[in-house]
């Protein structure tokens, strides 16, 4: 995908990958729980992302649908090319740096990092 979305637009695929398919009215009360925006703000911010290819529009009886087209994982890997180079031990050293991490969250990446081999392994063949 060759666009990325702008810091208003990653709000609205936050609320989407949380809410899956949604109407405007959900994203606008997720985003704005007490009128923080107006309703055609965000009915406009997902016109644009859906003709910049962002969100999928779908349109029942006369009412918008909307589900992101750009996952999480896709602004993961946007973050780690764009600021570090496509370097992933450099990214994880930096969020080591940055977070004070307890003795159990460290053994918790462990284990995620074990399960995330052997998924590796598995696809690859055993290799």
């Amino acid at each position: 995908m060759a666009t990325s979305p702008s810091e208003r637009e990653l709000d609205i695929l936050k609320v989407l990958w949380e809410l899956g398919e949604s109407r405007v009215r959900d994203v606008h009360e997720a985003m704005c729980p007490n009128g923080e925006c107006a309703f055609t703000t965000v009915q406009t911010l997902l016109r644009i992302m859906a003709e910049k290819g962002l969100v999928s529009q779908r349109i029942e009886a006369r009412t918008s649908y909307y589900a992101a087209n750009y996952s999480p994982e896709d602004a993961s890997s946007r973050f780690l090319h764009k600021v570090f180079d496509g370097a992933m031990d450099k990214l994880v050293l930096s969020m080591l740096s940055a977070e004070d991490l307890s003795a159990q969250e460290l053994r918790d990446l462990e284990q995620m990092i074990v399960q995330a081999r052997k998924a590796k392994q598995k696809k690859s063949g055993g290799k």
